[in-house]
């Protein structure tokens, strides 16, 4: 008998749909899961629901099981949780992680999914994709104990830097948002919070995620002199000003790059699988679940993409139930 699943598609953009599909029978060093929980990062995921991909990084910006191409139709998602139906004895019945799209069950090769520390709840474990971001961002930007550090942007990737940030030494943490309600979220990760127009200067480190011209300015103006912005936002096919005029030469100012794609040079001696197993053993703690910010079924992200794209739903980690596993 065929196994059977369904799967949240973007057919054009602006427009989801969800797909039945046949999975292959598993090979002998493949896994079948069955999906708990996945969830969507509002910021990327939008951004490809839009159609915001530019040409030129559509091979960059490739999931590791995407099907399709951008602009569409494509099945793209990469915060998948789920429990081993079929696979190697190790695994079976496990709680795993995978960096797959949004569908009920799904085969991929054992090596693709990590094992859930008990730890750590499997609704929590969605944000796995994001901590580890999150821990290769921290890798690049070596913070000192005693540095004085704004986090500028309290999305989904800003909020899970800052909550990392919290468990430093001696550190001064700032999490810089233009929504006032962000600072219920800063509360419960354990850091400061301030609009920008009120935030800290003199920081030796500002880690900007706002994707936004005004709020990476602001980074570059929190900073104390020779200090350094970690540029963590992703822009898409939009153009970004900036004022690299004034004193930002005389200040000796640094910007400098993050993405997950790569594991930091400063780590050359982890892998992937050495960090994303370090991001699900950071998520033990409960502190992170001030990320996860609404819940809807599987069945309704047709309708759920549009709204989190417009912005209608705020939401940092929009989480996804599975209930009928058909």
């Amino acid at each position: 008998m065929k196994r059977t699943a369904r799967a949240f598609w973007i057919g054009a953009p602006g427009h989801g749909e969800i797909r039945d599909v046949v999975l292959p029978d598993p090979a002998e060093d493949e896994v079948v899961v069955r999906s708990l929980w996945s969830g969507v990062s509002r910021g990327t995921e939008t951004l490809v629901f839009r159609g915001g991909v530019p040409e030129n990084q559509y091979a960059t910006m490739r999931g590791p099981f995407q099907e399709g191409d951008f602009p569409g139709p494509v099945k793209y998602g990469y915060l998948n949780v789920g429990v081993v139906e079929e696979g190697p004895a190790a695994l079976l019945g496990r709680t795993v992680f995978c960096l797959y799209p949004h569908q009920t069950r799904y085969v991929v090769p054992a090596s693709a999914v990590t094992p859930v520390p008990d730890s750590v709840p499997a609704g929590r474990a969605v944000l796995a994709g994001t901590v580890e971001t999150a821990v290769n961002a921290l890798w690049d930007a070596r913070p000192l104990i005693g540095d004085r550090i704004a986090v500028v942007g309290g999305g989904m990737v800003g909020c899970s830097v800052a909550a990392l940030l919290a468990r430093f030494p001696g550190v001064r943490v700032q999490l810089v948002d233009a929504d006032p309600t962000r600072a219920k979220t800063a509360e419960a990760l354990g850091v400061g919070f301030a609009l920008p127009a009120d935030a800290l200067g003199d920081c030796d480190l500002v880690v900007h995620a706002s994707a936004t011209e005004q709020g990476l300015a602001r980074a570059l103006e929190l900073l104390t002199p020779e200090g350094t912005v970690l540029e963590l936002s992703w822009y898409g096919d939009r153009k970004v000003s900036l004022p690299l005029g004034e004193a930002f030469h005389s200040r000796r100012l640094v910007i400098r790059s993050s993405q997950v794609g790569t594991v930091s040079p400063n780590r050359a001696d982890r892998s992937y699988a050495d960090r994303l197993a370090l991001a699900l053993d950071l998520l033990a703690d409960p502190a992170l679940d001030a990320l996860v910010t609404g819940e809807s079924d599987f069945e309704e992200l047709p309708d759920l993409l549009p709204r989190l794209a417009s912005g209608e739903i705020p939401a940092l980690c929009h989480r996804v139930r599975y209930t009928d596993i058909g």
